[in-house]
């Protein structure tokens, strides 16, 4: 099954969350508020694309789906890898099934650099463990990765885009991405449902789609503001 990027994240903010991804997700309840600023994100990085000048895009589905065929993209990302394109969007990689597309990889004279886009006007923390968990990818995929950056979205909308380094903070998380990845593709296949104790993991970085399903006692809440949704 592996683990994607999403999955990764999902699941160390909490096991329970990426369980229920893979065996209930019917249950989720996204607020309107959320999906809006989550495609906000995706308008954002669509237009990242261009920011380097003529990319390639890797972007492929499954037939009849907007599922991303991830054989295909990876496929396609290692030709182009091979006829050395400067600018790659979405290039994807599997390392035994794990998977992460990363928003834009850029030919350096000694191998690439890479760049996350982000829909946030700062970084935050978990932007650079997302970042870490590509590098992990790449890196055990056999790419040279020279320097890794966040793009965050900046005041002048005429050219908004604005690349943050986080280059050693990133590779540093590569022995604790390692640490967990494997017990987490282990639990996400479980038959039976893991069990979380109700606690802060519900709502930071994120409040967690499934809230309403740990906390049946939950009635007419609100959901929280913008400030706890910085990502795309």
């Amino acid at each position: 099954m592996g683990i994607t990027k999403t999955d990764f994240m999902r699941g160390m903010q909490c096991p329970k969350m990426l369980w229920l991804d893979k065996h209930k997700p019917k249950l989720r309840v996204i607020p309107p508020e959320t999906q809006a600023r989550l495609d906000a994100g995706n308008d954002f990085g669509d237009r990242a694309m261009g920011m380097f000048g003529p990319y390639e895009e890797m972007t492929a589905y499954l037939p009849g789906t907007r599922i991303p065929d991830k054989k295909r993209m990876a496929a396609r990302t290692q030709e182009h890898l091979r006829l050395g394109t400067p600018v790659i969007c979405e290039a994807a990689f599997l390392y035994y099934n794990n998977y992460c597309a990363v928003d834009i990889l850029r030919k350096t004279e000694t191998g690439y650099d890479f760049y996350e886009v982000k829909n946030a006007s700062a970084v935050h923390p978990q932007f650079v463990k997302d970042a870490g968990f590509q590098y992990y990818i790449l890196h055990r995929s056999g790419l040279k990765i020279g320097r890794i950056c966040i793009v965050t979205h900046g005041e002048d909308e005429s050219d908004p885009f604005v690349p943050v380094e986080i280059t050693a903070e990133a590779k540093g998380y590569e022995g604790w991405i390692n640490d967990h990845i494997w017990e987490l593709n282990r639990m996400q296949k479980q038959p039976e449902e893991v069990y979380a104790e109700p606690g802060e993991q519900c709502l930071h970085p994120y409040e967690c789609w499934y809230y309403g399903y740990c906390h049946p006692e939950a009635e007419n809440r609100g959901f929280l503001t913008a400030d706890l949704f910085p990502e795309r």
